[in-house]
């Protein structure tokens, strides 16, 4: 059995195969994403979920050799805990697939908190406000959750809403389930940061980061760095937030 694996989630709803597609650096989004991952020192294993509408053959094409992609008709909640029964572990981390920019030092923060509060059933980060990062378009954040506990919600959760968002019913419900909330770093708590790669406007600002910054400074304080030195870049990554949160 493995210790903590992170499944990047694909959903056809957030991104298009064109987007999966996209090469930065002579990589694909998702090649990247399993790269960032790579970086991390707590991490055993990196699996890609693909929902009903994706072609696991040609997913597989886009990332890394050797990382497994894994397909299972049904919600996110029952795909999550069969991948847990397919892939046994004993915790996973669950990263979008549009978040090129994850950073694998918050990722083993997850970990380490785990491991220091061994009854946590469900681990992530909050801003200032208490609201949870996970819920915003920073692209930087995951969420660590307890593969016995994902199980057991996928045993209880009744409602649509729960099962599609595969942790939703574990943070939910703290009457439940143990969960903890990590203070996010303060230079990535701001609402004018945004780092998610959901429409061709976040593919410009990728590209301009990684041009500025090259392969080897995209840890968050490198990139951070350099945000703040670019207000206009910072004015239409705010804008793109409030409508994201306006369509939410």
């Amino acid at each position: 059995m493995d210790g903590t694996i992170a499944v990047i989630e694909a959903r056809a709803s957030e991104v298009c195969r064109r987007k999966l597609e996209r090469r930065l650096g002579g990589k694909s989004l998702l090649e990247w994403v399993v790269r960032r991952l790579g970086e991390s020192a707590r991490l055993e294993k990196v699996v890609v979920a693909l929902d009903d509408e994706f072609d696991a053959g040609q997913i597989a094409e886009l990332v890394p050799r050797g990382v497994p992609v894994f397909r299972h008709r049904g919600d996110w909640l029952a795909r999550y805990a069969a991948l847990a029964h397919a892939h046994p572990c004993q915790a996973l981390v669950r990263v979008a697939a549009v978040h090129p920019l994850i950073d694998a030092t918050l990722i083993d923060r997850l970990i380490a908190a785990a491991d220091a509060h061994p009854s946590c059933d469900y681990i992530s980060y909050r801003s200032g406000q208490s609201r949870a990062v996970i819920l915003s378009a920073l692209g930087m954040f995951a969420e660590w959750c307890r593969a016995s506990a994902l199980l057991r919600a996928d045993q209880q959760a009744a409602h649509a809403a729960d099962r599609q968002q595969a942790t939703r019913y574990l943070y939910a419900h703290p009457e439940h389930f143990s969960t903890r909330l990590l203070t996010a770093p303060a230079p990535l708590d701001r609402a004018d940061l945004r780092l998610t790669v959901e429409h061709d406007e976040d593919w410009d600002h990728l590209e301009t980061i990684f041009e500025a910054l090259g392969f080897d400074r995209l840890d968050w304080q490198q990139i951070t760095d350099f945000l703040d030195h670019q207000p206009r870049m910072r004015a239409r990554m705010a804008d793109l937030n409030l409508r994201h949160l306006g369509a939410a």
